[in-house]
């Protein structure tokens, strides 16, 4: 046999076994990943009696969930507060705040406080997604396809003080940060997120802030933050998810042409170690129960296919009937794509906060 013939005959078999390793590889994880039901009766012990039995019932998992995300406990004990002007007009005024949480290591976030209020305000977190900003999204300044609807703009202008904290934004940069963390057994979110907790340890000392009632809402990877967030964060009242919630087995490993499925893309951020073995979407829900919450997905919006975020959100306000608290936890399904919807999240605040 030609030896040019003979090499590239080997060399096909090299690829068939290559490719039924592979495909029996994902086939066999894909199964161990749907039988998640089996895992989620071994991982929570809810007790549904009372309120104050069911919190402590989940304790545990939240514990597990701090665990997931990586701690980071040992933060500087002084602020070191430093302060940049941002934006002032006749109804409110804004800043850059900087604090310190380790070492050479800020926490940066924009402030705005409605002026003329003779009260504390409430306080918003409102968290900016994946390739935006706070002053460019939040505020409006550069969002020309409005999915922000310059919604922490607008809510200043209806009474409330605005936190929106500055996250790393693009996808390279998160996956090479991500990577350090999880050498140390943690993850790029479990760091932001406890920087979001020492923002709130630093605005809730602040007379002009109302520290009981302090909210988040966020848009798509700001969505991701809020639902990771509430349930580590009890001094955070209500949540509104816009954009992110989802059914997640399907959204992390089903590839499907009416959504996007992060097995496919270059985030690689998204996988944490344990994430599903007893933590989908409705089971983060039931760490932030009783506490109101509110989840906003749009028809037209190709993360995620509709009627599957039906079927996690009734999972998720499972845990409210039984409760007894069903009013706490509404779905606003819009004909829209990947956007926030201001009117419906502001009286949703309104009602609860």
């Amino acid at each position: 046999m030609d030896k040019e013939i003979k090499e590239v005959l080997i060399q096909r078999k090299i690829n068939d076994r290559q490719s039924l390793q592979r495909r029996e590889t994902e086939d066999f994880l894909t199964a161990e990943i749907e039988k998640y039901p089996i895992r989620q009766k071994k991982y929570w012990k809810r007790d549904y009696s009372s309120i104050e039995k069911f919190l402590s019932s989940v304790e545990p998992n939240r514990k597990r969930w701090l665990e997931t995300l990586g701690d980071f406990p040992e933060a500087s004990e002084d602020f070191e507060v430093e302060e940049e002007p941002f934006l002032e007009d006749e109804d409110m005024i804004a800043k850059w705040v900087s604090i310190k949480l380790f070492n050479n290591l800020r926490g940066r976030a924009i402030l705005g406080l409605p002026k003329g209020m003779k009260e504390p305000s409430p306080l918003i977190i409102c968290q900016h997604g994946h390739g935006s900003s706070p002053d460019g999204d939040v505020f409006g300044l550069i969002d020309k396809a409005n999915f922000y609807d310059k919604y922490g703009y607008k809510l200043i202008r209806e009474g409330f003080a605005v936190l929106a904290p500055l996250n790393i934004t693009m996808t390279k940069p998160m996956a090479k940060s991500n990577r350090m963390a999880l050498l140390l057994g943690k993850s790029l979110f479990g760091l932001e997120i406890f920087k979001i907790r020492r923002l709130i340890d630093y605005v809730s000392r602040l007379e002009k802030i109302d520290k009981n009632r302090i909210g988040m809402w966020g848009l798509s990877k700001g969505g991701t933050y809020t639902l990771f967030t509430l349930p580590l964060e009890k001094r955070i009242k209500v949540g509104i998810i816009s954009a992110f919630f989802n059914h997640r087995i399907k959204k992390m490993v089903i590839e499907d042409p009416r959504y996007s499925c992060f097995l496919v893309t270059d985030e690689e951020h998204m996988f944490l170690p344990g994430w599903l073995r007893e933590f989908t979407d409705s089971d983060l829900v039931s760490l932030i129960c009783p506490r109101p919450l509110m989840i906003q997905t749009g028809k037209a919006d190709g993360v995620s296919w509709w009627p599957f975020v039906l079927e996690e959100f009734e999972h998720s306000k499972e845990h409210y009937k039984k409760l007894k608290i069903e009013q706490r936890i509404e779905i606003c399904l819009h004909n829209s794509g990947h956007e926030i919807r201001f009117e419906e999240g502001l009286k949703f605040l309104r009602k609860w906060l």
